[in-house]
């Protein structure tokens, strides 16, 4: 599986089918909405139940990324576990298997709405966001502070009936799909993402991927072109 590289605000970046995100310059890989811990906590509070497993379908994902990139760094933008309470639950896999991706690598966890705090115990360290050249990486965009690199909302796009992970690049925000196996996702046209993203187009996820044309222009959103990410 290729990768779908595109340029934003100086940078070359390249959107993986996956839904990680990839700065080769700096060797940088870049995730969001991990949601480790998302059946415990769902459980913990009486919610319903997902598969145990979840965690470890995350990181086999992940871990996939890192074998074939090798990065540099593994940059965790928010919502990398699904409550702080989780941290401290997680299957000891699950904790064995971060600690093996992040040997021999900077890992930095940035807060999100569900962890605003450090994750105590994981490898790495904590920030409130990171930069790339003038490209803030953080949780949540924050409309008219871009240039900015972030998840949060989950972007999906419906394409041939199905519902698809997706990247949504406008002017100045670039958000990325949740990485996080059991999460749900924020239609690319709902007026919350249209409010940040006006125009621009989506980058759907898959192992057949396409790009979206366009968001608020002539053609309506999920109309595509062929093309590979």
């Amino acid at each position: 599986m290729t990768g779908y590289r595109f340029a934003f605000h100086g940078l070359v970046l390249e959107a993986r089918p996956s839904g990680a995100l990839w700065w080769p310059e700096g060797r940088w890989l870049i995730v969001s909405d991990l949601h480790l811990g998302k059946s415990e906590r769902l459980a913990r509070r009486g919610g319903p139940l997902l598969p145990p497993y979840e965690g470890l379908l995350t990181l086999e994902r992940l871990s996939a990324e890192v074998a074939a990139l090798d990065p540099a760094a593994v940059v965790s933008l928010g919502d990398g576990f699904d409550d702080l309470a989780a941290v401290t639950a997680l299957d000891a896999q699950v904790v064995r298997r971060i600690g093996a991706l992040a040997l021999g690598r900077d890992w930095v966890w940035i807060g999100g709405n569900h962890d605003p705090g450090p994750p105590q115990g994981m490898p790495g360290r904590a920030a409130e966001a990171a930069m790339i050249g003038r490209v803030t990486l953080r949780h949540a965009a924050l409309s008219g502070q871009g240039p900015d690199i972030s998840g949060h909302y989950h972007p999906v796009v419906r394409l041939a009936g199905e519902r698809r992970r997706s990247f949504l690049l406008g002017g100045q925000h670039l958000l990325l799909p949740a990485f996080g196996a059991y999460t749900g996702g924020l239609a690319c046209d709902d007026p919350a993402l249209r409010a940040l993203v006006p125009t621009g187009f989506a980058m759907a996820c898959g192992t057949r991927a396409v790009v979206v044309l366009p968001v608020g222009g002539s053609a309506p959103l999920g109309r595509a072109r062929r093309g590979r990410i």
